[in-house]
């Protein structure tokens, strides 16, 4: 099911590592064509594009898009109250650890009457992306809105798309989970419409346009993403899943096994990837593999996503070498099932999962650290959803008369430097007397 990449005896450059990573680039490049006519179409068209998006992708017609409070208050009544204290905890963890990302402002004193002032501010507006095809992702929810309201967003607006089988209302555990936090304003529309709709408004609907999208989503919601970017914020492009288990013969293959099945089941278009330079632990892996997808249920998703081009085990020489694969890959999810992990070597990645008791599944739901995280190489230089992302780092800068003056000659002379003797001019003319 899965395919080798043997890179043993090889000394490979930066570069070649890049070229030994395991993609779907052929599925990324089609669905960026897609979704930027999506998105366009929802701008073009409003509402109307929207409906028509519903009924080819979703089978749903003639839903209510903007979702009335009655379904919010009537899906949390009914939810189940298990599902309702599990949402619970993962709210007070995610709040927990969501506060921890906000910085506190900060004031530099450069000299007497010389200030500058680090202060966060969050955005007035935003939307915010829950899945809701293959699965239903009320945790998403929670990943989603507990750090907007952390960092002090004003408005928050959800979309997730309608469900055939509940006529064409957003999943009800997800409008309760939405309610539990007390979102209110949730509209049913799903993928790259949603993302488009959300960047340009639709006044039809009484959405007004958000200052920032967030959320998880397939490969078209994250290249929907891209389409819109420029106009709106975004966070990273968090398509379809990934994971990376880094492995040495001290690991266990059933858990290994066990831990690239339960990602691969998301989408046809998951990567599962293990890297280690221990043969017979990819072999006893292999092995395990076999009964453990047999026996889920979606097996076939499974067998899908390890068949593609973007899934593989990878044989390395030693762990220095797996460490820079896993860097040059930088994965979404990356466990480390080693005697010892050093996760500190671990730079790319959108988040770490150390040891044997740490699978990606503790993060997707209850670690406390957030799910949304980047996908297809963006670890190396983007960060997860975060407080941070919903905020503003602005500098507020104060200076008196006599600060001014102890850098005004300066000033002049570096204006002269650069052919703008104006910006002088506009210090000296505070002196003219």
């Amino acid at each position: 099911m899965l395919r080798t990449i043997d890179l043993r005896g090889r000394v490979l450059s930066p570069a070649e590592f890049l070229a030994a990573v395991p993609r779907a680039d052929a599925a990324r490049d089609e669905a960026l064509a897609i979704a930027a006519r999506i998105v366009d179409d929802v701008a073009r068209r409003g509402e109307e594009a929207l409906r028509e998006q519903a009924e080819t992708f979703d089978r749903v017609r003639g839903h209510a898009i903007a979702v009335p409070l009655a379904h919010l208050d009537e899906a949390l009544a009914e939810l189940d109250p298990g599902i309702r204290a599990a949402l619970d905890e993962a709210i007070r963890r995610v709040r927990a650890a969501s506060a921890a990302q906000v910085p506190a402002p900060s004031v530099t004193e450069l000299g007497p009457g010389a200030r500058v002032t680090q202060r966060w501010q969050p955005v007035r507006r935003v939307g915010l992306y829950v899945p809701g095809g293959k699965a239903v992702y009320p945790s998403s929810v929670v990943m989603n809105v507990v750090p907007a309201q952390v960092a002090g967003v004003c408005e928050v607006a959800l979309a997730s798309p309608p469900q055939a089988e509940f006529d064409g209302r957003v999943h009800p555990v997800i409008l309760a989970a939405a309610k539990l936090l007390g979102v209110t304003e949730v509209y049913a529309m799903g993928g790259a419409g949603a993302i488009g709709a959300f960047a340009s408004g639709v006044p039809s609907l009484g959405l007004d346009p958000v200052d920032v999208v967030t959320g998880p989503g397939n490969n078209f919601v994250a290249s929907a993403k891209r389409a819109v970017a420029g106009r709106v914020g975004t966070d990273s492009e968090a398509g379809a899943t990934e994971i990376l288990i880094v492995a040495d013969d001290t690991a266990d293959a059933a858990l290994v096994a066990a831990d690239l099945v339960s990602q691969a089941e998301h989408d046809e278009q998951a990567s599962a990837v293990l890297v280690t330079d221990a043969p017979a632990l990819a072999d006893a892996v292999r092995a395990a593999l076999e009964p453990r997808v047999a026996a889920t249920r979606h097996a076939e998703r499974v067998r899908a996503a390890f068949g593609g081009p973007q899934s593989a085990v990878v044989l390395v020489d030693d762990i220095a070498q797996a460490t820079a694969f896993s860097n040059a890959y930088a994965p979404e999810h990356l466990e480390l099932h080693l005697a010892d992990p050093r996760p500190h070597e671990y730079v790319n990645a959108g988040a770490v999962f150390v040891g044997p008791f740490t699978p990606v599944s503790l993060g997707d739901y209850l670690a406390g650290s957030n799910h949304v995280l980047p996908t297809g190489g963006q670890a190396r230089y983007g960060s997860g959803l975060s407080a941070a992302t919903f905020l503003r780092p602005q500098q507020v800068v104060e200076y008196d008369r006599a600060a001014l003056a102890a850098v005004h000659e300066s000033i002049v002379t570096l204006a002269e430097a650069e052919a703008l003797p104006a910006h002088g001019e506009a210090v000296t003319a505070r002196f003219a007397d």
